[in-house]
Parts: C-alpha cells; sequence; structure tokens
C-alpha cells in the first residue's frame, strides 16, 4: 500500500472514500469525482500500473490525498487485509464505494464455472464482506455513507449472462434492505445501476461479442458523477441516464418473461 498522508499540511478534507475497482471505467471516474469534490480518497485495485496512474491524476487536485492499495478481492483473505491496512493510515472510511466487479458473457452451459464462480466472489462476497468490516464503525460514528455499483443487468433476467446479472440483482436486493435497515442510523446506502457504460468491462468475460457492447454506450464520467451525487444526496436508486431510467421503469411494468426475451435479443450476438 502507499500512504502519502503522512506529514502532510494539506487541509482537512471532507473524510474519505474508500473506492474498490479505482484503476480504470467507473471506478476511476468515481474516484475523481470524490477527488474533485474535496474527499480523501482510497484506492484498490489488482492494477498497481493504474492506481499508480490514478494517484498521479488525483495528485493535482488541491488538498486531495490518496492512498493505494493494491490486492486481488477474490482472495478471502482481501477485505480484512483492506481494513487492516486503512487502519494503520490512521485514517476513517467515511464513504465506502463497492464499485470492483467483473463479467462472464455466454450460456450458463457453455461458460466456464471457474470464471463464474469468481465473478461471484469479487461481484457478491467482497462487497458483502467489505461492507461488513467498515459498516460498524459506520453505526459507531452515527454516520456513513456506503455506494455500490449495481446494474441495468440485475433490474431484469439476463440471459447469456445470467449469473452476472444474479450478482448484480444482489447488489440491489442488498443495498436497498440494508438502506431500510440503517435508515435510522445515520447511514445512508446507495445502488447505482447503470446500463452500458463505455469502458473496458465491456471487454472482457466475452462482453465484446455482444450487441449491447456495440450499441449506444453511457459515459463513465456521467455515470460516476450521477452515483457521486446521487450518493451525497441519500439516494437509494440512482438510474444515469434518460434512456435507461425510461428502461429502469418500463422493466418494472413488462411481464417478466417479455421482458427476459427483450434482454437476451439486446445482449445476443447480433444486432
Amino acid at each position: 500500500m502507499n500512504d502519502r498522508s503522512a506529514g502532510s499540511s494539506r487541509p482537512e478534507r471532507l473524510g474519505v472514500a474508500l473506492v474498490t475497482g479505482a484503476a480504470s471505467g467507473i471506478g476511476r471516474e468515481l474516484s475523481r469525482q470524490f477527488a474533485r469534490n474535496g474527499h480523501d480518497v482510497i484506492a484498490v485495485d489488482l492494477d498497481e500500473a493504474g492506481l499508480a496512474a490514478l494517484e498521479r491524476d488525483l495528485a493535482s487536485e488541491p488538498g486531495t490525498v490518496v492512498a493505494t492499495v493494491a490486492l486481488d478481492l477474490t482472495d478471502p483473505d482481501a477485505p480484512a487485509r483492506i481494513a487492516d491496512r486503512v487502519a494503520e493510515t490512521g485514517r476513517v472510511v467515511d464513504t465506502l464505494v463497492n464499485n470492483a466487479g467483473v463479467p462472464v458473457y455466454g450460456p450458463f452451459a457453455e461458460t466456464d464455472w471457474a470464471d463464474e464462480r469468481a465473478m461471484i466472489r469479487l461481484n457478491v462476497e467482497a462487497l458483502t464482506s467489505l461492507t461488513d468490516h467498515f459498516l460498524e464503525g459506520m453505526c459507531e460514528r452515527g454516520r456513513g455513507r456506503i455506494l455500490n455499483v449495481a446494474s441495468m443487468a440485475g433490474v431484469v433476467p439476463t440471459p447469456t449472462a445470467a449469473v452476472y446479472g444474479a450478482t448484480k440483482a444482489y447488489v440491489r436486493s442488498f443495498s436497498l434492505a440494508l438502506a431500510e435497515e440503517l435508515s435510522e442510523e445515520g447511514i445512508t446506502v446507495t445502488a447505482l445501476c447503470p446500463g452500458e457504460t463505455d469502458t473496458a468491462f465491456m471487454q472482457r468475460g466475452g462482453m465484446e461479442r455482444s450487441a449491447v457492447a456495440r450499441g449506444d454506450l453511457l459515459e463513465a464520467e456521467l455515470v460516476a458523477k450521477a452515483g457521486y451525487e446521487g450518493a451525497m444526496a441519500g439516494k437509494q436508486i440512482v438510474v444515469p441516464g434518460r434512456r435507461d431510467r425510461l428502461r429502469y421503469y418500463l422493466s418494472r411494468l413488462l411481464p417478466r418473461r417479455l421482458a427476459a426475451k427483450i434482454t437476451r435479443r439486446l445482449w445476443s450476438g447480433s444486432q
């Protein structure tokens, strides 16, 4: 871990945001949003080079201190190790941003179970464990924010990405339930549900074969800005972009089977 806070004469900022999957895509843009708005950032990612680049980028934000933690969140001990390292910095995490995630694309009968299991460990287990680690301190202080990055893929069934969609449905459901549990504790929980976004994520796990990867994609900066503003406002659900907000509300009205058929066509390998 790299920590540049020691001996810093920079003024106190608006608390610390810990962002996972911070080296690229939506996570990088979320880190930038928090830094630009006066928060210190602790960035977590497997990509050391990406973290170093992010640290250099955020160093230009006046008063922002960046600590980076490079590790693999699919390691069952990773969340505990992050918590231990954060404690070593003498900092308190005011906002937890669970952004790290990966896709696996293709008919479930044809995908590799090892890939699916690794995805579940990252998208579900690591997110839940990190929340468990940092929520206790938030409850003791009577304040805090949690921003979980879900997806429009978690709103309706997603044939050809069945397990990925299920992991994001978990994130959305977990976030909404936790938001209610903590509604009188001074802690807010926000689920960010973006549609298809123009990041390297769309070229991973076979997603590059899908029609959605070749369609009209959201900009990561727009998604991150909406997520940041929604979390600061204490919103429970944030869906960036007019198109996807319409899709979100229509999905609640359509019969489930019809919604699944439409999604399958959108996520298929042909336009």
